[in-house]
């Protein structure tokens, strides 16, 4: 299909196109932003965020989370002040479009691809990059990443340098949400195709170089969706709901996405050292992010993660979908798993302190929709919560927003503190009322207190997806 080709679509209609999901075009750099109440000091750093943006108005669909240009938030902090940045992503795709003032690829359920006299003859008919989902760093690296493709290369400053293959080592790419092993600094990936192999597993050593991958992983015979993992010390932890691609049906105005639960859920755990996989199954559900997960002693790996009961897309359509955070017991040797609700409240974008990945963690941080807003859209939360999973019962803290929508929170450890849980979390938020940011900083000892101190941004931050508080480097 060609640019012309835009169908009945209206990004009007598109929930994650409006209120506190409007894109932002402008790119804007302030050097002094206003800090109600007091940063921590040693809060030494940068916070970034990614998410999707489209550069012109969409054509054709728009299908969230997935959609979208990349966009990163910067906000820099040092001796107590604060500057802001933000830059979109430029590909190929958005570089074109800047040159056509319009959008020229469609949504991905569209298939409208440019043609030659459009964007040239290496662009024509292609689909667009999408790094719009995470932001990472590693072996010095800046990465803005895709859901399941290659991933940018970005400046400090933000500026787009290209796309990373690791040095020719992983053409197609990897996932949106690596985990980088805190213990030796390797940084495990994987990524799913349209195409065999549909499913790879690869590891990236601390100096950046892929020392195992990409392997091919047996029993995955079309193209699935899956959006996270974890991380052990001896496993890779992939979580294979049954979300299938069907390229068929939308190339004939059908969905891309075929649910089936008939199928059921498939964990795999692959061991690092490249043995024999390993694969437990239950009914089907759907997980959007893990929080984290450990191996234990009796041969079984605990994995923790926010479970939804079918996958949706877009945020509407196929009656209620409540999710829960959730631990499971995956057992190798039965081939099964026990899964244990821990809060049925709405919520998502889990994390931990990042020190912890593989082991045994403290706080657990969620994004929770307190059902006190009224007219929140879909993705859209007022409040944040903190768990200790590891206590009995599951004691839960939790700070109620008020007017203000906020983000996937973020661990900051405090310096010179790595054997405790001493430091902040980060959270962009946006006010209902009159579309202001901020950045706030909650304390991580008493979060439900309140921000200590809220950084104000001088443009409305979309909301948006993931980011990570990346410590100046010495």
């Amino acid at each position: 299909m060609t640019a012309s080709a835009t169908g009945r679509f209206d990004p009007a209609r598109v929930a994650q196109l409006s209120g506190r999901f409007t894109p932002v075009t402008e790119e804007v750099d302030e050097v002094s932003l206003v800090v109600e109440g007091e940063l921590p000091a040693g809060l030494d750093g940068v916070y970034l965020r990614n998410g999707p943006n489209p550069r012109f108005t969409p054509i054709g669909s728009f299908l969230y989370p997935i959609d979208g240009d990349g966009m990163l938030h910067g906000v820099w902090i040092e001796d107590g002040r604060a500057r802001y940045r933000n830059r979109f992503v430029r590909t190929p795709a958005v570089i074109a479009e800047e040159r056509a003032g319009r959008a020229l690829w469609g949504g991905l359920e569209s298939m409208i691809t440019p043609d030659e006299r459009e964007v040239g003859p290496e662009l024509a008919h292609t689909f667009r990059d999408l790094p719009d989902i995470n932001v990472v760093r590693h072996a010095g690296r800046l990465l803005a990443l895709a859901e399941g493709a290659c991933p940018f290369r970005m400046t400090p400053e933000l500026e787009t340098a290209g796309r990373e293959t690791f040095g020719g080592a992983l053409p197609a790419g990897i996932t949106a949400h690596p985990k980088v092993d805190p213990v030796t600094g390797e940084m495990a990936v994987f990524c799913y195709a349209m195409e065999p192999p549909y499913l790879t597993w690869s590891l990236i050593g601390p100096d950046g170089t892929v020392t195992r991958g990409p392997v091919p992983l047996d029993g995955v015979d079309e193209p699935m969706m899956i959006h996270d993992m974890a991380l052990t010390a001896r496993h890779l932890v992939l979580v294979l709901a049954p979300v299938f691609f069907d390229l068929s049906a939308a190339m004939s105005g059908g969905s891309l996405i075929d649910w089936r639960p008939d199928a059921g859920t498939r964990v795999l755990l692959i061991p690092r050292d490249g043995s024999p996989v390993r694969e437990v199954s239950d009914d089907a559900f759907w997980l959007w992010h893990t929080v984290n997960a450990h191996d234990e002693a009796d041969g079984t790996v605990v994995l923790e993660y926010v479970q939804w009961s079918r996958l949706s897309l877009g945020g509407s359509g196929g009656g209620p979908n409540r999710s829960s955070l959730v631990r499971a017991v995956l057992d190798p040797a039965a081939g099964r798993m026990r899964r244990t609700t821990l809060d049925d409240a709405r919520v998502e974008f889990p994390r931990v302190d990042d020190r912890r990945i593989g082991t045994r963690h403290g706080q657990v941080a969620v994004a929770f929709d307190s059902e006190r807003s009224p007219g929140l859209l879909p993705g859209e939360f007022d409040a944040l919560r903190w768990y200790d999973t590891g206590a009995p019962g599951t004691p839960s803290r939790t700070w109620h927003g008020g007017d203000l929508s906020v983000g996937e929170p973020t661990f900051a450890p405090s310096p010179g503190h790595a054997g405790d849980d001493r430091g902040h979390w980060l959270a962009f938020a946006t006010d209902r009322t009159d579309d202001s940011a901020h950045l706030l900083v909650f304390p991580a000892e008493e979060p439900e207190n309140g921000p200590g101190a809220r950084v104000r941004i001088p443009v409305r931050v979309p909301l948006g997806l993931h980011g990570n508080w990346l410590p100046t480097e010495e």
